[in-house]
This record gives C-alpha cells, sequence and structure tokens, in this order.
C-alpha cells in the first residue's frame, strides 16, 4: 500500500510539474505529460519519498511555498553580496570550509539542504555525513568558524521550513 500511495505523489507532482512548464492543458500536451509522468512513476517512485501518506497534508504546502519565499530572498541577499565582491575587487573574502550541523535525518531533506546551499551564490555543499549530522560548506567568505556560528549563519533559515516539509 505504501508503495502505491508513493506512486500516486510521485505521478501527481511530475504531471503538476509537467503542466506548469508546459503551460498548456490541450490534449495532446496532457497526453504526453501523463505518459512522461508515468514513465517518471515507474523509474522514480521509490526514490521520491519516504513518507507518501505526509504529502497529503495541507500545511507542507504553506511551508513549501514559505521556504520557497525564503529560498529566493537569500538567493537574491547573496547575489547582491557575490556580485559586489566582484565589482568591489578591494572587498576582502576569505574562503573556506565550515562544517555545520544539521538536525535533519531523511535524505530527501538533506538533500534539499544542501541543494539549496549550493544554489546559494557563494556556498557550495561539499560532503555530508548523514550518520553525524553534519555537513561541509565551502563559503566564500566565511564569517565564522565555529560550527554553532556558521551552522546559525548557513543552516537555521533553510532547515526549520525543510523539516516541515520533508519529515
Amino acid at each position: 500500500m505504501l508503495r502505491i500511495k508513493s506512486q500516486i505523489v510521485t505521478f501527481s507532482i511530475a504531471l503538476l510539474v509537467w503542466v506548469l512548464l508546459t503551460a498548456t492543458v490541450e490534449p495532446v500536451s496532457l497526453i504526453a505529460g501523463v505518459i512522461a509522468a508515468f514513465l517518471v512513476m515507474l523509474s522514480s517512485a521509490d526514490f521520491f519519498t519516504d513518507y507518501p501518506n505526509k504529502w497529503f497534508e495541507p500545511k507542507r504546502y504553506f511551508y513549501f511555498f514559505k521556504f520557497l519565499g525564503v529560498f529566493l530572498w537569500k538567493c537574491i541577499l547573496a547575489n547582491f553580496d557575490v556580485a559586489f565582491r566582484v565589482i568591489q575587487p578591494d572587498m576582502p573574502i576569505n574562503p573556506g570550509i565550515v562544517k555545520v550541523k544539521t538536525r535533519l535525518k531523511t535524505e530527501m531533506a538533506l538533500t534539499a539542504l544542501a541543494n539549496s546551499i549550493t544554489l546559494t551564490p557563494g556556498t557550495f555543499t561539499v560532503d555530508i555525513d548523514q550518520e553525524k549530522g553534519f555537513l561541509y560548506i565551502h563559503w566564500i567568505s566565511v564569517k565564522d568558524k565555529d560550527m554553532v556560528k556558521a551552522t546559525n549563519i548557513i543552516v537555521k533559515g533553510f532547515e526549520d521550513i525543510i523539516e516541515k516539509v520533508f519529515e
């Protein structure tokens, strides 16, 4: 039963993404979307979600859209920061790798966190230690090497919301 729910969730999300990307509901496009969503479902339903029942909780969608807003805001700020560093070569950079701690446990949540950090300019997730809950982040300008302070700067904005969406 869990596998069927996982397949339904995967199919539904794949079809929704298809409709949003094609921006049309013409019959030919919908048929192609159903076929593509079915192929995605067959190939990745087991990998997409560990807990398909949780995808039917409406509050998760509220937190997902909140996550998108936080992510976009952090991306905008990081883009300005990196652009300013390019324009002002006198502005110091202090590149380095920092270790941060996360309380996220599921692969989906850790992947979402790592990708959010990597997609934010100036940071890049180098490695994940899932067992111990550590991420190693390359940071264009290390503001603090202390793990707790670096975690608060890099991870906290994403972690709280990702936890509500994916765990």
